[in-house]
């Protein structure tokens, strides 16, 4: 297991002392832009960690949802591009298909990119009907590190957000993470 965090906009500063990987909120529906993505992928990139970028998935216009998040997150090969489902402030959600849709379109705009679902525990059991995660599932569960509680295949678990998300990922070293990162 690696350790890494993900960071939102309420995160001007963060260390990336023994983090192997930063995955960056960048955009959510279709007019929202993390201010400080831009420095937060510096930051986690000069540090030499795995990269990635989340999009808060609303509702609607899928296609158009997905355009804006990959017009607005840093293009570069081997970056991880995750779909964050769950609630709205609204108490809204996308539904399984539009989820499906958007990872589909997400990989189909950035081919050279995993793309990946983001979810937490309740919407993966109780929400989620396809299983459909794209390249792998992301998963939010605050229990031990390494141990959530489903009967999924995940790469990475997300076990508390306190003082910030941390996460782990099931790979053996931040290099394979690179390697598994950086599709052909």
């Amino acid at each position: 297991m690696i350790r890494g965090i993900d960071v939102s906009s309420y995160q001007s500063e963060f260390s990336t002392e023994g983090v192997d990987f930063v995955i960056i909120k960048a955009t959510e529906g279709r007019s929202y832009i993390n201010p400080r993505m831009n420095a937060q992928a510096k930051r986690a990139r000069d540090a030499g960690c795995v990269v990635g970028f989340y999009h808060f998935l609303w509702p609607g216009n899928i296609k158009a949802q997905a355009e804006y998040f990959v017009s607005k997150a840093a293009e570069r090969g081997g970056d991880i591009l995750a779909c964050d489902w769950e609630r709205t402030g609204e108490g809204t959600y996308a539904s399984n298909a539009q989820k499906d849709q958007f990872i589909k379109e997400v990989k189909r705009l950035r081919p050279a990119n995993r793309s990946i679902l983001y979810t937490n525990r309740d919407f993966w059991l109780n929400v989620d009907v396809t299983s459909y995660a794209g390249d792998a599932l992301w998963i939010a569960d605050y229990v031990t590190a390494g141990k959530p509680r489903i009967k999924a295949k995940w790469r990475i678990h997300q076990y508390t957000s306190t003082p910030l998300d941390k996460n782990v990922a099931d790979f053996s070293s931040r290099a394979a993470m690179k390697d598994w990162a950086t599709t052909d």
